[in-house]
């Protein structure tokens, strides 16, 4: 049992399993929003923590180990495109109940798998400061349009759906 859970994109279904066995499934489509809760600025793969995935009655969690934000998210960005329900919290507002809380106060782990009533987690999220909807591709051309010398301070975030003139102009 020492294997590592693993999700894995199959049909219209995200599957959870560990090496052979299937734990989990859920429908891509039941998926109402994803919640990414990154360390540091979120900018690279790696800083990715775990997804909340919010479904009608439930909360899933899926840790980075999981593969959750590699194999869902950036392997299928326009499926995530077109839901525009992929949102983004570091992990400094993102909190959780204790029992979810793995490590000791100034070193945190990411919670493992569980899932969750809707009741248990819904006035936690309430709280989150969430960025979004946008894919990480959005995401990443927002940075890029931050980073610019003398952008604009009060610009706005590209949000669902826009794309910067830039990438239009190769598309």
């Amino acid at each position: 049992m020492s294997q590592h859970l693993q999700t894995a994109w199959s049909g219209d279904r995200i599957n959870l399993h560990r090496g052979d066995e299937l734990v989990d499934s859920v429908g891509a489509n039941e998926i109402l929003r994803v919640i990414f809760v990154y360390r540091d600025q979120g900018q690279n793969p790696g800083d990715m923590n775990y997804a909340v995935v919010e479904l009608a009655n439930e909360h899933l969690i899926f840790p980075a180990t999981t593969g959750f934000a590699g194999r869902v998210l950036f392997e299928h960005q326009a499926f995530w495109d077109r839901r525009a329900c992929v949102y983004w919290v570091s992990e400094q507002h993102a909190t959780l109940p204790g029992r979810l809380r793995g490590g000791w106060f100034l070193r945190r782990q990411a919670p493992a798998y569980a899932r969750l009533p809707r009741t248990e987690l819904d006035p936690l999220l309430e709280r989150w400061p969430l960025q979004g909807p946008q894919t990480w591709e959005q995401r990443k051309w927002e940075r890029i349009q931050r980073s610019r010398p003398f952008a604009d301070m009060n610009a706005q975030p590209t949000g669902h759906g826009t794309v910067p003139e830039a990438r239009k102009r190769r598309a």
